[in-house]
């Protein structure tokens, strides 16, 4: 293996690692967003895992080709027969419109299968979107996959969609004694949003609506021969059952999704006393919103923080002199004794990358599915759009560059990385600046996209591939345009707040700057007179 290969190995080793309370995901139905679309976020949060957009074009196989490669080069535990044909896949989007997310619960430690056979997760996603063209599709794909061949992974919660249904399906192994998974799949309703963030979210599911909720015939039985269930069939509860509710579960986790709903269902904040743990009652699956969401809706929720809820991890002394939201990385800490935590919300700084997927059945497939693409902290990224059709990937995006071990300026990843370093010590004294440049490039993809796309639709009816090669060249130049737009801003950084001061190289005059008045009163709380000027 060369050193390359080495470094994508410990990636996907700490990203697993780090899975537990990792990765949020946001959906949305065709009839809950403002234009039609269907949409799912997805962050991967993991550590040591450098952040890049990956390709795959379509392909035709003989007579015994075998599944190879997955994402980041990496290499599945068993052999899969490959079809006829594969469809292209751009990151977690195909070209039929089809989007992937998830994110890890992990569940029952006995149900993972540590003999390393079977299927896990990241390959399991792959060969959904080559195979697919709707979302029901994959998900028969995918569970067919698992029963024949067995699943390696912990327990999942994927996010499956396409231009008209958006599901949720969750899946956990059976330990190394069994093969297979068993798993539960639920359709949004499509004037419903939903999420799910490390917690499994599927409770009670209708066991006769089959347009509406498919499963395993033996998620039930299963779960009574491991002692998991005893009652009668239609009280059985999946998360209970699979993935029992901890604090961790409830605070680390189902709080991002209470986020998420309480923001567009105000019906929902009541559950913050679930969040808190003074009250069992789960939250819904899914919840119908106040207002219909936009992209940048969507986009806009996968940077939350809390803010302005009572779990606003900027309103105490823990945020600093400059109200961050950020923490040290470890959520759980003690002192003198006693465990203590820190907020766990949506955008995290060590996220890989981000991206809405948007997805659209009135348009072409090519035009209709696009991926809105963000390198590392969702919070501090800008969302460029990479059409589904796409068959080249931006320069700055491409995984040679993004290497967990070395720094590249030729890497938006690390140069991302490099202008959030700077800000987050000095959180409220630079934000400022960092949402000037990414509203401005958010504003121009917005306001250029029903021109740009109507160009396209016109063009696809006689030249297909020339549209294709139009919408691809469109969003490799946004891409690059950025990439190099937050080079330039880190630079102004730099040179404006250097040595923690602001400095105005126009008039030449250094502004002092000063901790916010609230950290300072409990400076001054708990140091008493040591930093009292003496009276004159």
């Amino acid at each position: 293996m060369n050193k390359f290969g080495k470094f994508l190995l410990i990636a996907c080793m700490l990203l697993v690692s780090a899975a537990t309370w990792a990765c949020t995901n946001l959906l949305v139905g065709k009839n809950a967003s403002v234009d039609g679309s269907t949409f799912i976020s997805y962050s991967c949060d993991g550590y040591g895992f450098a952040g890049s957009l990956h390709y795959t074009p379509p392909s035709d196989y003989g007579q015994g080709a075998i599944f190879s490669k997955g994402w980041g080069g990496r290499k599945p535990y068993c052999d899969v027969p490959q079809p006829a044909h594969t469809y292209s896949v751009m990151g977690n989007i195909n070209e039929y419109q089809v989007a992937i997310g998830e994110t890890t619960f992990d569940g029952r430690p006995e149900l993972e299968d540590t003999l390393k056979r079977g299927i896990d997760y990241p390959t399991l996603m792959m060969l959904a979107l080559q195979r697919s063209r709707t979302a029901r599709e994959a998900i028969s794909v995918m569970t067919s996959l698992v029963a024949e061949y067995g699943y390696h992974s912990t327990g999942e919660s994927f996010s499956i969609a396409d231009p008209n249904e958006v599901w949720i399906m969750e899946m956990i192994g059976k330990g190394s004694a069994e093969k297979g998974a068993v798993w539960v799949a639920c359709r949004i309703p499509d004037d419903c949003i939903a999420a799910h963030a490390n917690q499994s979210r599927i409770h009670q599911f209708p066991l006769r609506d089959k347009e509406n909720c498919i499963y395993s015939s033996d998620v039930i039985s299963f779960a009574r021969k491991k002692g998991y269930f005893n009652g009668k069939d239609k009280d059985f509860d999946f998360a209970n059952a699979y993935n029992p509710l901890t604090f961790e579960g409830r605070r680390f986790c189902e709080a991002r999704v209470w986020s998420f709903f309480q923001k567009y269902c105000k019906a929902t904040e009541k559950y913050i006393d679930y969040i808190k743990g003074s009250s069992d009652e789960p939250m819904p699956l899914f919840v119908k919103p106040d207002r219909k969401l936009s992209v940048r809706d969507v986009q806009n929720m996968m940077r939350d923080h809390y803010e302005g809820t009572e779990l606003d991890p900027t309103k105490d002394v823990s945020a600093g002199a400059f109200h961050s939201p950020y923490r040290v990385s470890a959520l759980l800490y003690k002192v003198d004794g006693k465990e203590m935590f820190s907020e766990r919300p949506i955008a995290t700084q060590q996220s890989a990358y981000t991206l809405v997927a948007q997805m659209r059945s009135h348009l072409p497939n090519a035009v209709g599915g696009i991926l809105w693409f963000g390198l590392d902290d969702s919070n501090m990224t800008v969302f460029t759009p990479v059409y589904c059709c796409s068959d080249r990937v931006p320069e700055c995006y491409l995984p040679k560059y993004a290497t967990s071990d070395k720094f590249s300026w030729k890497s938006a990843y690390w140069v991302y990385n490099w202008v959030a370093g700077m800000i987050r010590p000095y959180y409220s004294l630079m934000i400022g600046d960092m949402r000037a440049v990414q509203n401005k490039q958010e504003d121009k993809f917005a306001n250029s996209q029903d021109s740009i796309e109507a160009a396209a639709i016109k063009l696809y009816k006689d030249y297909p591939t020339k549209a294709k090669e139009m919408l691809t060249d469109y969003g490799v130049r946004m891409a690059e345009e950025t990439f190099s737009a937050w080079k330039n801003l880190g630079e102004v950084l730099l040179v404006k707040y250097n040595d923690g001061a602001r400095i105005d190289h126009k008039t030449g005059r250094v502004k002092r700057v000063y901790p916010s008045e609230d950290y300072a009163k409990e400076v001054l709380k708990a140091t008493g007179e040591r930093y009292l000027v003496p009276k004159k």
